[in-house]
């Protein structure tokens, strides 16, 4: 299966649209037309509907293949690239926003640095294509557990801290004044989804029980401080790391004492890290 064939297939089915696949990746209409007609060729299958554009059975299928067949070619190329070529003098960090904690900052070079907040599954994906030189990424697990991270290349992970965790609750909230949160207690209450800002509900949804933790708001972006102002506003509740939930303004960080779970902070890198990337490796392997 050619990767060219296959790349124009995933933009003509994201875009439900020839021509504006054509427009995305510099080719011409009649061209992607016939990158399509070549692959469906080669499979024995239909994998478009064209008026309108839409995936078939078969296409579907092909999509889920298609993400991390694609992501496996770009790390593919992005670790033969790092090998072969000089190291460089900057570092380039990606990380999710609450893994960005205390010990995280202070360990920064103090110049050279491009820091990018992503989601949890786009920082490996990001170091596996060579986009970051390192991951920082975090999630709710057990004390010692590691995180279970996409399986996007052949990364290395060490864990670099963990901290308590609380569930933020706005001041006028019945249980604020609890010395002490049960996960399972809040199964029915609001809460707010934010799967880039918070800890995401379906870890706290399989730690409390494997149900509950309806959300009531959805937030998409990545800011911490949208986040804490939400809960503040009363549309719902959140789980943070400590440090993140301590001194919001109109809020109380009540942390969670069962189950017994913990914001892991997880380093994420390719092959052997130097100059800038290998310095907040061993900075951060020693605060940890």
């Amino acid at each position: 299966m050619d990767p060219h064939l296959l790349r124009t297939y995933v933009t003509v089915a994201r875009l439900a649209s020839f021509s504006e696949a054509a427009r995305e990746l510099g080719y011409t209409q009649s061209a992607v037309s016939q990158h399509i007609a070549s692959l469906e060729q080669d499979l024995g299958a239909a994998l478009l509907t064209r008026r309108p554009v839409t995936p078939t059975t078969a296409g579907e299928r092909l999509l889920e293949h298609a993400g991390p067949l694609l992501l496996r070619l770009d790390a593919a190329r992005a670790d033969v690239v790092r090998i072969a070529s000089a190291p460089p003098h900057g570092l380039t960090l990606a990380a999710t926003p609450t893994a960005l904690g205390p010990a995280a900052l202070a360990a920064l070079p103090p110049a050279g640095v491009t820091l990018r907040v992503l989601g949890r599954d786009d920082v490996p994906a990001a170091v596996a294509e060579g986009a970051a030189d390192l991951g920082l990424v975090d999630g709710l697990a057990a004390p010692s557990d590691p995180l279970r991270l996409p399986d996007v290349a052949p990364l290395t992970t060490s864990g670099v801290g963990e901290e308590p965790v609380a569930v933020l609750l706005p001041a006028s909230h019945p249980l604020a004044r609890r010395g002490g949160l049960r996960l399972g207690d809040l199964a029915d209450a609001r809460w707010l989804d934010a799967p880039d800002a918070a800890l995401p509900l379906a870890q706290l949804r399989a730690a409390g029980g494997g149900h509950g933790f309806r959300p009531a708001l959805r937030y998409d972006g990545a800011d911490v401080r949208v986040l804490t102002a939400l809960a503040a506003a009363g549309h719902g509740l959140t789980l943070l790391p400590r440090s993140a939930a301590a001194g919001v303004p109109g809020t109380v960080a009540v942390p969670v004492v069962e189950p017994r779970v913990v914001q892991r902070v997880e380093l994420v890198y390719a092959g052997v890290p130097s100059g800038a990337a290998r310095t907040l490796v061993e900075a951060l392997s020693t605060r940890a």
